[in-house]
């Protein structure tokens, strides 16, 4: 960590064990991201309860280049957060698992997905039940009435435009699922 951390203990005393719980942690929020700049954090007991012992409410402010990341680890969430030790690890887990997405997202790592084939429907066979699409490369892909899913098999047309899931059926490929695209469809 580029600069000392910040520990605050509010409505309660101060603990040294607790703290160097805590700086451990930290120290090994390092190992998730290099450009820590910043961490804070604040531990305060929520709520008096009568029949139960104090609950924590555990706060990490992390500061990187262009950002700031907040996880709180509120009590009334998880009653096993009367040990204090469970909330700060939690609260540390959730904060590593921010700092994981920030760097994915900062390197370009991020799940692109991908848009679903589409093509026009070039012959239906209403008498057996399929039909076949023609993608824009000139594939041709099998489908069932049954995968059919926005509309009714039978008020499809020829070149009726549709996108579809592909999978590997017995004699070629085929569409699963069939989503007719119009100003009336909804694409699922």
């Amino acid at each position: 960590m580029q600069s000392p951390l910040q520990i605050l203990f509010r409505r309660m005393g101060h603990s040294d064990a607790i703290e160097a719980k805590i700086q451990k942690r930290a120290q090994e929020l390092d190992k998730f991201c290099n450009q820590v700049l910043s961490c804070r954090v604040v531990i305060e007991p929520a709520h008096k309860h009568k029949h139960k012992g104090n609950l924590y409410q555990v706060r990490i402010d992390v500061t990187v280049p262009g950002k700031e990341i907040v996880v709180t680890r509120e009590p009334d969430e998880h009653h096993a957060h009367e040990d204090i030790y469970v909330s700060i690890r939690d609260a540390f887990n959730a904060m590593r698992r921010q700092l994981q997405d920030y760097n994915n997202i900062k390197r370009g790592n991020v799940k692109a997905h991908d848009m679903a084939p589409h093509g026009r429907v070039t012959q239906l066979m209403t008498k057996d039940d399929y039909g076949i699409i023609t993608t824009s490369n000139g594939r041709q892909i099998y489908f069932h009435r049954n995968s059919v899913v926005n509309a009714d098999f039978d008020d499809l047309k020829l070149s009726d435009e549709v996108r579809f899931a592909e999978e590997q059926g017995e004699k070629g490929p085929r569409a699963s699922t069939v989503y007719l695209i119009g100003k009336h469809h909804i694409v699922g």
